[in-house]
């Protein structure tokens, strides 16, 4: 160990050995986390893109019938019970409900630093609580009406409860991993995955506490098992057909998903590399290493067989590789520093969209047009909900599905098989045929300025039978054209994800 290692290493030791009292840690916590406040609600009002209409639309239904509800989503209950509650108590606005998903990504902070200090100590629990404080993923999700800010929260617990639990063998952390885990089971399924890598982490670095081990993993599984037969069936009906399954570049950039796929991430992998490659011999950041590692090896081997593999659904892996991070950084000395340094300052200056959609545009510029028993059709069946939300009640909907019996859900059961077989006769036609003279119809459909974004299985389907669909209502005799409205990422040049257009028609005879 050179001289200035040793000398960083003899501040780091004094630093965490030093007495300070509890309220000035308070206080520090509280400033960091008034500077993630600040990062994180620059865009709180940004309108709901697709998967916030379906969450906000789906958390309007009684909460007994939500767990039933998600046979046709894919998802687990427990956030979307959350939002039911929530909405009861705020309401469903875009404000209102980024704030659910605010409150667990600022709780990351202190809970990171209480972990990062629990097991490196307290310099490592500072630079988690910072990592926690700038992390653009966080960030992001943070102003998203999902529940992934909650699911990375869930994380970090789990993981701090296993390192304490399992790897220390500290046995009164066992049921906080027990409940931890079974919240993030319950909150997101790619927490299947992340059991698999926590298994293959005590295996090689505690197979001395495979008892306890089992008897915390029996007891996950007893309190999951519930669930299970609903997971069989959205495995069988449900699945991510939108998806394309990744290539081994995926693989390889997967840890950048959590955090952001820049310089400064790269930065901080390569001075965590070193400080860890240091220490190689401690085994809490070597078994939260190899936990992460198998859990993305796991998903992408199973995204080969259903293309269920999506950045997002990293925030699973947050708790692990945000801690290794932790740990790196501190035991690589000024090289820490530097990575850390170039984090803050290009980190702080991430910026969102205020409209990661334009429905809520599209949704405005179309309603005065509407009436009552109107019928409004979505070429992309997935904008239902959102779209729904934005014009409230009093319409009918349909999509190349056919028409839709609840607007506020997306009916995932089998889709792809289902979009394949709809045809203008048979589908498209019973749905025209139903407005009556003088009523409005209004068609929404994507803006496909990038084919590339369409090319997984069911999105695919989607381009090519929009096409088809607006073609065919654009030529239709009985239908007269009386507005379009242009969407504003082509008059503004903004960069929406799958952005809309929408034609309104009336029917002449």
């Amino acid at each position: 160990m050179t001289t200035a290692t040793q000398a960083v290493e003899r501040a780091r030791l004094g630093f965490d050995a030093a007495a300070i009292p509890r309220w000035t840690t308070a206080i520090a916590l509280g400033a960091v986390c008034a500077i993630s406040l600040w990062l994180r609600t620059r865009v709180l009002g940004a309108g709901f893109w697709i998967d916030e209409g379906i969450s906000v639309g789906i958390a309007h239904h009684p909460l007994t019938a939500i767990p039933h509800l998600l046979r046709e989503d894919g998802s687990p209950p427990l956030y979307y019970l959350l939002l039911h509650v929530w909405i009861g108590w705020f309401g469903d606005g875009e404000r209102a409900t980024h704030v659910l998903s605010l409150v667990p990504a600022l709780a990351c902070i202190p809970v990171a630093y209480w972990i990062g200090r629990s097991l490196f100590g307290r310099t490592a629990g500072w630079v988690c609580a910072l990592l926690a404080a700038i992390d653009p993923y966080l960030t992001y999700y943070a102003q998203e009406t999902r529940m992934y800010s909650l699911a990375a929260f869930l994380s970090l617990v789990v993981t701090g409860a296993f390192a304490r639990g399992v790897i220390e063998g500290r046995r009164r952390y066992l049921p906080l991993l027990v409940v931890s885990l079974d919240l993030l089971l319950y909150t997101h399924n790619w927490g299947l995955f992340f059991c698999v890598g926590l298994a293959a982490a005590t295996v090689v670095f505690a197979r001395s506490r495979w008892r306890e081990a089992a008897v915390a993993g029996a007891a996950v599984a007893l309190l999951y098992a519930p669930w299970v037969p609903t997971l069989v069936y959205q495995v069988r009906h449900t699945g991510a057909p939108w998806a394309q399954a990744p290539g081994v570049d995926a693989l390889v950039l997967a840890p950048a998903s959590v955090f952001a796929g820049d310089i400064a991430f790269g930065a901080l992998v390569l001075a965590a590399g070193a400080g860890l490659v240091a220490r190689r011999r401690e085994p809490v950041p070597m078994a939260l290493l190899v936990a992460a590692g198998v859990t993305i090896v796991v998903a992408w081997t199973e995204s080969q067989i259903s293309s269920s593999w999506t950045s997002r659904y990293f925030a699973v892996l947050l708790g692990p590789l945000l801690l290794a991070l932790g740990a790196g950084l501190v035991r690589s000395g000024k090289l820490g520093i530097a990575a850390l340094a170039l984090a803050v300052f290009l980190w702080c200056g991430y910026t969102l969209h205020d409209d990661k959609s334009n429905a809520r545009a599209i949704a405005r510029a179309v309603k005065p047009y509407l009436r009552p028993g109107d019928l409004v059709i979505s070429t992309h069946p997935e904008q239902v909900p959102v779209l729904r939300y934005y014009l409230g009640t009093g319409f009918r909907y349909a999509t190349q599905l056919g028409p839709v019996p609840d607007p506020q859900v997306m009916d995932w059961r089998n889709a792809l098989h289902r979009i394949k077989a709809a045809t203008v006769q048979r589908d498209l036609e019973p749905v025209l045929a139903s407005v009556r003279p003088g009523q409005d119809l209004v068609v929404v459909s994507p803006v496909f300025r990038d084919y590339q974004a369409w090319e997984a299985p069911w999105t695919r389907r989607v381009y090519l039978t929009s096409l088809l669909w607006t073609h065919t209502i654009a030529d239709d005799p009985r239908f007269e054209q009386i507005a379009t409205v242009k969407p504003d990422e082509i008059l503004q040049k903004r960069n929406y994800w799958k952005p809309l257009q929408a034609v309104v028609y009336v029917r002449r005879g």
